[in-house]
């Protein structure tokens, strides 16, 4: 069974992107390349914008999902903020339009190089992680004559049921204040100079298929910050985090909709008189984007028939990184013979295996396969492992494409070395 994306599928025998074949991109830039849809990045955003429209909230696109230009100026166009994790997206995010009033400075280890150009930047909040950090923005703030506005990140110790390597809401995870302990470290916040408690913030982990782990978070934040406001302190935002899922194969539970996430948090928030603050990243743009590659060699080896691509891991690092599952397809999908595939890479690691025993249509040399829902934590995690160029980036809108990344050349690549 095969997941449909809104943007991405088959028209007759030749897969598209919005109106584009992914073909007639191929034959401008070569294979392997990432694709995103304008359109799909739109929409996602505009359900998150519909369904929080009658409350006060402040839509901060997590740049570290895809921090592309071309995708945060289509976010910026659109009315999002940022959050962010390093000086680098900081930076991005306001060569793209992004307000420094719209931007929101999360991560475990700023360090002070960035608290200080932050500051001098003016952004909307720090979302803080430690006591440690705290002093250290306070420091730094009352030497530069600025105010910091903070809101500490709650751990709320909630198991989102995720996979561990992307939870971040249980006491073991290193994120956060543990809540437990939320009311002595804003009551230290209140005494330093150079600094402003505004809100709350908290975040439980990432591909979240379930509103039950946000029910259970969004009460204890809520129950948080009515003690805070009877301890005097002004809390007048609070930052839900990221988090929502997509569906990346048809064996996953359905992610819930942003609609269905808005009338939870609504319906806890609502009467609270605070500005709530999102984070959505992956849920933004993952469905809006594909990894087209093409089909070097199939090989037969023991049991196995093997289908080697030429996209490899490092392109794209989720599936032996956390053992992620995405739904693959190839351009030929029809005829009479089809084969159960290892799909893999040309690195020389075995871990650079995409998916086994995976069924398609026969393939031969030359044949596009096409990875789904590749568009969040794919050209971000790249890395130029084997000295292998970063790949092409492209952007389509509706029957026109444009390469927003180019492949760098070898020349280049080696040229940053210093012999």
């Amino acid at each position: 069974m095969e997941i449909t994306l809104q943007n991405f599928g088959h028209k007759g025998e030749l897969y598209y992107a919005d109106n584009v074949p992914v073909r007639r991109i191929a034959e401008s830039c070569d294979t392997p390349f990432y694709c995103y849809s304008q359109l799909g990045i739109e929409s996602a955003y505009d359900a998150y914008a519909s369904a929080f429209a009658q409350h006060d909230t402040l839509i901060c696109y997590a740049v570290k999902a895809n921090s592309s230009q071309a995708v945060l100026r289509i976010l910026a166009a659109r009315g999002a903020g940022a959050d962010v994790v390093s000086e680098g997206e900081l930076r991005r995010a306001l060569l793209a339009g992004m307000p420094a009033s719209k931007i929101v400075f999360s991560g475990v280890a700023k360090t002070a190089g960035e608290i200080k150009f932050a500051l001098s930047k003016d952004i909307l909040q720090f979302n803080v992680e430690s006591e440690p950090e705290l002093h250290q923005i306070s420091a730094i703030a009352t030497q530069l004559g600025k105010t910091a506005r903070i809101a500490f990140r709650i751990n709320p110790d909630i198991d989102a049921g995720t996979h561990e390597k992307i939870s971040t809401g249980k006491l073991e995870n290193k994120f956060g204040i543990p809540w437990q302990s939320a009311r002595q470290a804003y009551a230290e916040a209140a005494k330093l100079p150079g600094i402003k408690v505004c809100g709350i913030d908290m975040h439980i982990g990432s591909q979240i298929m379930s509103l039950a782990p946000y029910s259970r978070a969004f009460e204890r934040i809520a129950e948080l910050a009515q003690q805070l406001r009877d301890d005097g302190h002004p809390i007048t935002t609070i930052d839900l985090g990221g988090g929502l899922g997509i569906n990346y194969d048809a064996h996953n539970d359905v992610a819930p909709a942003a609609t269905e996430y808005a009338a939870l948090a609504l319906k806890t928030f609502g009467d609270i008189n605070c500005r709530l603050i999102l984070e959505p990243g992956r849920s933004i743009v993952g469905d809006a984007g594909i990894l087209v590659s093409s089909v070097i060699y199939v090989k037969q080896g023991g049991n196995s028939t093997f289908l080697i691509i030429d996209a490899a891991m490092n392109d794209f690092l989720r599936p032996s990184m956390y053992n992620a599952h995405h739904n693959i397809v190839a351009e030929r999908n029809s005829g009479s013979e089809q084969v159960h595939y290892d799909i893999v890479g040309p690195v020389c690691e075995t871990a650079d295996t995409f998916v086994r025993n995976w069924q398609l249509a026969a393939q031969q040399a030359g044949d596009l396969i096409i990875i789904e829902g590749a568009g969040a934590y794919g050209s971000v995690m790249a890395s130029g492992y084997n000295t292998r160029p970063l790949i092409p980036e492209v952007l389509v809108e509706d029957n026109t494409f444009r390469i927003i990344r180019k492949r760098p050349d070898y020349d280049s690549i080696i040229g940053m070395d210093i012999p």
